[in-house]
């Protein structure tokens, strides 16, 4: 975990560089980020323009409700400081399109996850369709927090070329947004996938990321018992059995597709 500044400050050249020869050696013009006005996605073209330079970064806005209009006005305001290219694209035409098709009989809440779901690949497929365009690679935004707890799409926000941030918690992700001096209002403002209205992050995950981090971080990098964990931390064991068991059950997230006979690599 990062503790201290100095560990801030190695961990910000570590990434920095990271993007840097990872570009080069795969010979991409530079990357294209999805960008939501949220933490993650403004730290990750910070950190890419740091790296690369704001002529090899190109941001894309992709709101398909009201909420993510919010966010999208902020992360307007912040590829504008960056000084790098963007485009703006309202993915709600190819919204609609989604809720015929999946209407049907289905419960409120499996149409609501389908969508969902159906609008973090459309993002997807919308920021491949840039890069492929514009002979760049495709930047994810995702954080540990998200990795290990499977809170991501399939195929969808989890789809990219390189993942500067898989190793941060959404904690560690906060801390270094605030030592590169990103605006306080998007450090602080509250997480949220941008789905559907009123969604936030806690809600979904039933815990706030300063629990949740300390939980993952005793269970799988430093293999505590849940109990112990609950002791550790002062709270329910039930809270720490919510997150190692959507930890779990969110295995095949991380993960290539199951194949059976030879392996593919042989």
């Amino acid at each position: 975990m990062l503790t201290d500044e100095k560990n801030v400050s190695a961990t910000y050249q570590q990434l920095t560089l990271f993007i840097e020869e990872y570009v080069e050696r795969s010979g991409a013009e530079g990357v294209v980020v999805g960008m939501s006005g949220g933490v993650d996605s403004t730290l990750a073209a910070y950190l890419a323009v740091e790296a690369l330079g704001s002529d090899r970064v190109f941001g894309l806005l992709l709101p398909c409700n009201l909420s993510a209009e919010a966010g999208s006005h902020d992360a307007l305001t912040v590829a504008e400081a960056l000084d790098i290219d963007y485009e703006e694209i309202h993915l709600q035409p190819l919204i609609r399109g989604f809720e015929e098709l999946i209407s049907g009989d289905a419960e409120r809440d499996d149409r609501v996850q389908a969508l969902g779901n159906a609008i973090a690949r459309l993002r997807m497929t919308s920021t491949y369709y840039a890069a492929n365009t514009q002979s760049k690679l495709v930047l994810g935004t995702g954080n540990r927090s998200e990795q290990l707890l499977g809170y991501f799409t399939k195929h969808g926000d989890g789809g990219c070329d390189l993942l500067p941030l898989a190793n941060l918690y959404k904690t560690e992700v906060r801390a270094l947004a605030r030592h590169v001096g990103l605006p306080r209002r998007i450090v602080e403002k509250p997480s949220t996938a941008g789905l559907w209205a009123e969604q936030t992050d806690k809600e979904e995950l039933g815990a706030s990321y300063e629990r949740i981090d300390a939980v993952l971080h005793y269970v799988v990098d430093r293999r505590y018992r849940a109990e112990t964990v609950a002791e550790e931390l002062d709270i329910p064991i039930e809270t720490v059995w919510e997150v190692v068991n959507r930890h779990l059950e969110t295995h095949h997230k991380r993960r290539l597709p199951a194949t059976s006979g030879r392996e593919v690599t042989e």
